[in-house]
């Protein structure tokens, strides 16, 4: 059996945090190599300026902002599932099936919320 642990690279305060946030900048690049996630940006700019014209509080576009990365974050994990999905099971499969519809429907419903919250904003 392939052991997966993750060698430790001996970086410790600073330099270990600044490696992390290279893993995470590298995992931007990905994420908005995707589709999906470039329509979300456009989403969000559209409602920027929905939230600028219609004189959405400070508040309101800090929540839209929170729950934005909420958005992003649970398209990043269904991307991943989708990477390992497709890696581990590049054949047409049930399993594989479900997986995928199963992380598109965490990301339905972060961007129901997103969109309910816009909404109410604008209309109240």
């Amino acid at each position: 059996m392939q052991n997966f642990e993750k060698k430790g690279t001996g970086e410790t305060g600073l330099a270990h945090v600044l490696a992390a946030f290279g893993y995470s900048m590298a995992g931007a690049r990905v994420l908005f190599g995707e589709k999906a996630a470039r329509l979300e940006l456009v989403l969000l700019a559209f409602v920027i300026l929905v939230f600028a014209i219609t004189g959405a509080a400070l508040h309101e576009f800090a929540i839209m902002g929170g729950l934005f990365l909420a958005v992003v974050s649970i398209e990043a994990l269904n991307t991943a599932v989708e990477l390992v999905v497709d890696r581990l099971s590049p054949e047409r499969s049930e399993f594989a099936k479900q997986a995928k519809d199963l992380g598109s429907f965490a990301v339905f419903c972060a961007l129901v919320v997103f969109c309910a919250y816009a909404l109410w904003v604008v209309v109240t």
